[in-house]
């Protein structure tokens, strides 16, 4: 299976792009047939978030029907975003997370000079030194790479042909992620960042998506404050003893006698006697 990794013509211009993308060689082979639609949705869903896609037909149609056709195939499935590099791009839609590169279709024509240019948040086809060698994968530009616009490798620029407009939080999630070597391939993410599907949806699908998006991200409304709750144990002041009320209590040494034939002592014995007996019964069970 052909691993190559081809190098970027920005070596001398990006300290940040020492590695190009892996694509394989093969002839050019046009899509055909495709609908005559301007612009298609697309949801990309990873383990890291989800991305709504605008595709643009109507400038990138070959492209547009190649990636469209990967997606509807479920090739995209459980491959993952195997280079990041921050400042640059992410790049993915090639290979397991195993490090195994899949088998693709044929490739495609470059369309890199259909006046979509390499903005923050657009998807480019990655491709070998060969132009004509993109494939199944792409990249994700995480800035405005004017240069990728020009003909620094092979003769020619990356084709645009979508743009992320929903789901940038997540994209620049993913380039933070802690990278390393795997397979022999620098710039691999430690923790695999997968893509779980792509969907080609209609534009009231991606409306749907983008809202739901937007309401998770919304943060959680504050609670209504609540009253304080009242003390425990809560006794009302004692009255300021008078001597008036103080005299009124005195009682007679008649009724004081009265009073200690009752045993004051008796119905705290019995209660700590029945407190006891409970305890007792809850330890048995």
């Amino acid at each position: 299976m052909n691993r190559t990794i081809a190098i970027l013509a920005l070596a001398a211009l990006s300290p940040l792009a020492p590695a190009a993308l892996a694509q394989d060689a093969a002839p050019a082979t046009p899509a055909a047939n495709a609908p005559a639609v301007a612009i298609e949705y697309a949801v990309m869903r990873t383990n890291k978030g989800d991305l709504v896609l605008e595709l643009d037909r109507a400038k990138a149609p070959i492209t547009v029907e190649n990636f469209v056709c990967y997606a509807k195939n479920g090739f995209y499935d459980g491959t993952v975003f195997h280079r990041i590099v921050p400042g640059f791009v992410i790049q993915g839609g090639g290979f397991e997370p195993s490090g195994v590169q899949k088998k693709t279709e044929a490739p495609i024509d470059n369309e890199w000079q259909n006046g979509l240019k390499n903005l923050r948040g657009t998807l480019s086809m990655a491709r070998t030194a060969d132009p004509k060698s993109a494939t199944s994968q792409f990249f994700v530009n995480l800035k405005d790479n004017d240069a990728l616009d020009r003909p620094i490798s092979g003769g020619a620029g990356y084709a645009v042909f979508a743009k992320v407009i929903a789901g940038m939080g997540t994209v620049d999630a993913i380039a933070r992620e802690q990278r390393g070597v795997r397979n022999g391939m620098q710039d691999w993410p430690v923790k695999d960042v997968v893509i779980e599907k792509v969907v080609v949806v209609s534009k009231e699908d991606a409306d749907k998506a983008i809202a739901a998006m937007e309401k998770r991200a919304e943060p959680a409304a504050p609670e209504a404050p609540k009253a304080p709750a009242a003390p425990k144990n809560a006794t009302t002041p004692a009255k300021k003893k008078t001597a008036a009320t103080t005299s009124a209590k005195k009682k007679s040494p008649a009724a004081s006698a009265k009073k200690e034939t009752k045993k004051p002592n008796y119905y705290n014995e019995e209660l700590e006697k029945g407190i006891g007996e409970d305890l007792l019964k809850m330890k048995k069970r």
